[in-house]
């Protein structure tokens, strides 16, 4: 049988070896400078958050894509956290967790092997309730494993939707040495972090445990002068009795409030303690009364105003009803936001807590609004995120990251408004009930 004659010109067939040959020395022009990009941007980050939100634009900077996320692992919770997120509503993402071993991004995690993605819609592994959550729609995607050669993920980057054409194999070569890269770098700037913390933490031990003792004399005495103007109050005679009894129960009121802050004390170094290790207590949701937790907070903190000629305000809380609520985080919340706004606000100012319920109904609406400076724009914006600023001298912005954790836990939400020379107003949104469980969307 006679061979099919090659109709092709000889120039042609030439040709067909040199656009090939092209083609890789473009693609291998793509792999240099994919090298030189992320490895320029990694050199001028050295905290892990940055170097995390770094690689994931570079990563979409090289192929052209039009979102991504870049999820770590936990190996405690065994779980892959969202650490950062670019794209429609990203923030609605960021720490949401999900079990590693589902979805495409656990499918991948698990066996380290990168995945191409021609159509999400027809993988039964992606979830759509991710998009549906974000308003996002995803087309194409590739999940990469975050890790060096020869060695284990520890997370998994994925991108989603090229600009032009579809996200193909040359992408993931492209991508597979932005992963193997960022990871290195990441890999250090854990490890550093982790050295530094763990020295942080023995001393906060130390620290807590110093208090604490300071704390057990104060509680002590403050049971003894309780005892001591029970039989004192009741050995004075009756001549004036009204005056005696309201003289009393200044004296009770003082020492409940004394007896009640030492308790937050302990409670807040625990709180402090976990927020530095990164870690979060399980919320304790009970019927709460949000105008009881802020009279508690104007209580102690009246004081502290008082002497530097600011008033402290409520309105609409008593009308307020109760919800499901952690009371000590909510505590610890207002108390960092009143406390905060105390230096901001000179002589003769105020600081006002107001409530009401949402026009749905089925949530408090909660105000703290000051007659204060008010914030630049730079510390206004990093607010409740990672890379918090403080004005205080030696702040590190724990409290800030306090009140987020707490808004959180109740499946709230927190905003603010400032401008200088304007004062501040905190807006915060608390649904009466939280949430059902930690299960959340899956990717």
């Amino acid at each position: 049988m006679s061979q099919p004659r090659d109709s092709s010109k000889p120039s042609e067939r030439r040709s067909e070896p040199r656009r090939e040959q092209d083609r890789r020395l473009v693609q291998r022009d793509r792999e240099l400078e994919a090298a030189r990009l992320v490895c320029q941007a990694l050199s001028q980050q050295i905290h892990t958050d940055k170097l995390v939100e770094q690689s994931l634009r570079t990563a979409l900077e090289v192929v052209g894509a039009e979102a991504g996320s870049v999820l770590l692992a936990d190996p405690k919770s065994r779980q892959l956290v969202f650490r950062h997120v670019v794209g429609e509503k990203a923030a609605m993402l960021r720490g949401l967790a999900i079990p590693w071993h589902k979805g495409l991004a656990g499918a991948v995690f698990s066996s380290g092997e990168p995945e191409i993605v021609a159509d999400a819609k027809q993988d039964h592994r992606h979830y759509p309730d991710i998009d549906r959550m974000t308003g996002f729609h995803t087309r194409d995607m590739i999940v990469l494993p975050l890790k060096q050669w020869g060695r284990e993920p520890i997370g998994v980057l994925e991108v989603m939707n090229k600009r032009k054409g579809r996200l193909n194999q040359d992408d993931v070569a492209l991508l597979t040495i932005v992963s193997a890269l960022s990871t290195a770098a990441i890999e250090q700037a854990r490890l550093f972090e982790e050295a530094r913390m763990a020295e942080v933490v023995h001393r906060l031990g130390d620290i807590g445990h110093d208090v604490n003792n300071l704390l057990v004399p104060v509680s002590l005495s403050a049971s003894v002068v309780r005892t001591e103007l029970d039989h004192l109050f009741a050995r004075l005679p009756d001549s004036d009795a009204s005056r005696v009894r309201a003289s009393y129960q200044l004296c009770k009121e003082a020492l409940g409030t004394l007896e009640d802050t030492v308790r937050r004390i302990r409670d807040r170094m625990k709180q402090v303690a976990d927020c530095v290790k990164g870690l979060k207590t399980p919320p304790q949701f009970g019927p709460c009364r949000l105008a009881e937790v802020v009279d508690s907070v104007v209580k102690v903190l009246g004081f502290v105003a008082g002497d530097k000629g600011i008033t402290l305000h409520t309105d609409g809380l008593a009308d307020l009803p109760p919800i499901q609520g952690d009371e000590q985080r909510l505590y610890s919340a207002f108390y960092n936001l009143i406390n905060n706004a105390i230096p901001e606000v000179p002589r003769g100012g105020s600081i006002t807590v107001r409530g009401e319920l949402d026009k749905a109904g089925n949530a408090l609406l909660v105000s703290v609004s000051d007659t204060g400076r008010g914030m630049p724009k730079e510390v206004r914006d990093s607010l409740f995120s990672d890379q918090t600023i403080s004005r205080k001298a030696g702040g590190t912005g724990l409290g800030t990251r306090i009140v987020k954790d707490a808004v959180d836990a109740h499946g709230g939400a927190i905003t603010v408004e400032s401008a200088e020379g304007a004062g501040t107003t905190f807006q915060i949104r608390l649904p009466f009930q939280p949430p059902s469980g930690p299960a959340g969307p899956r990717a």
